[in-house]
């Protein structure tokens, strides 16, 4: 079993216009909401592709309870810890003429000891039945400093695989844990090592406990360090649409790749074609199937000697 965890799950709305422009009034021609936050993104696309995961994490308020009842209609297997606060809203605006989304993300509820020490047995419970630990996203405000360390030890100490998918202090604190994969982008790797470069970046990670590091790039593709070697993975093509979920599904590819098994150049293949796939989709959380067969024999993958850590 894949259990995916979203600390601070969010009620995710979406929003296409034709054009986004800076202080002028907008016509929204589409508008979705659904429930959202990375882990659940992740989730979604296992669900997908197959797999039965089971969604865990924190929420609160009537919004909480709107993210449940979705996570119901979606038929994904949840086992959620409510409290106290209201859990967060998203807004992604989706413009149409050139792809890019502008995302204005909420804050979170304040999470206190009692809730957090719940959460943490009922999490320990479910790494126990899992072989894949996915922890993505942010953390809410009144977390331990060191939550997302405290999560890859316990997964790890039941035996599971841990795939984190992170950024800033949070993903810094976790690296000593020794989490067995993780995921930033291009620009949470920079500013997480002060290293432009992804290689070098990479392996500065590695460097500090990660044992295995995939770096996307968007779409130039991923550059992954890995105790069995490193490899950069390329998509066949550049497709339009909206972004937001591209990471979601790669990290979905990885943690079905480990899940079963399979080694590391077929998990970056199948990672950068589902992360493409997401693309043309309007939502996180869903991929174009169609897209994802014709672009996965086409992804190349190839061997590239390891930089050094500086």
């Amino acid at each position: 079993m894949i259990l995916t965890v979203t600390l601070n799950a969010a009620l995710d709305a979406t929003w296409s216009v034709d054009s986004l422009r800076p202080r002028t009034s907008h016509r929204v021609d589409d508008a979705q909401e659904r429930a959202g936050g990375k882990g659940i993104n992740v989730a979604r696309v296992l669900g997908g592709l197959g797999h039965d995961p089971v969604a865990t994490g924190l929420v609160g308020g009537d919004t909480g309870r709107r993210i449940l009842d979705e996570l119901n209609s979606a038929r994904l297997r949840s086992e959620f810890v409510e409290v106290a606060g209201e859990s967060r809203r998203t807004l992604a605006v989706v413009s149409r003429d050139d792809g890019d989304a502008t995302v204005f993300n909420g804050r979170g509820p304040a999470v206190s000891a009692a809730e957090w020490q719940l959460f943490h047995r009922r999490y320990a419970a479910l790494a126990a039945a899992a072989r894949v630990v996915v922890l993505s996203g942010s953390a809410p405000p009144g977390l331990p400093a060191d939550a997302y360390a405290q999560l890859v030890r316990t997964a790890a100490a039941a035996g599971a695989l841990t795939v984190l998918d992170t950024s800033g202090p949070d993903l810094l604190r976790a690296l000593g844990a020794r989490p067995d994969v993780v995921k930033p982008n291009a620009e949470e790797i920079a500013a997480a090592t002060g290293q432009a470069d992804p290689a070098r970046a990479a392996a500065a990670l590695r460097s500090l406990g990660a044992r295995t590091v995939v770096a996307s790039a968007g779409a130039d593709g991923l550059h992954a360090v890995t105790p069995e070697g490193t490899w950069r993975a390329v998509p066949p093509e550049r497709l339009a649409g909206n972004p937001t979920g591209a990471g979601d599904a790669c990290v979905a590819a990885i943690a079905a790749g480990l899940d079963a098994g399979s080694a590391w150049p077929d998990i970056l293949r199948t990672a950068v074609a589902l992360s493409a796939a997401a693309v043309p989709c309007p939502v996180a959380g869903e991929v174009d199937t169609t897209v994802f067969r014709r672009l996965l024999p086409r992804v190349v993958v190839e061997a590239v000697p390891p930089a050094p850590a500086r």
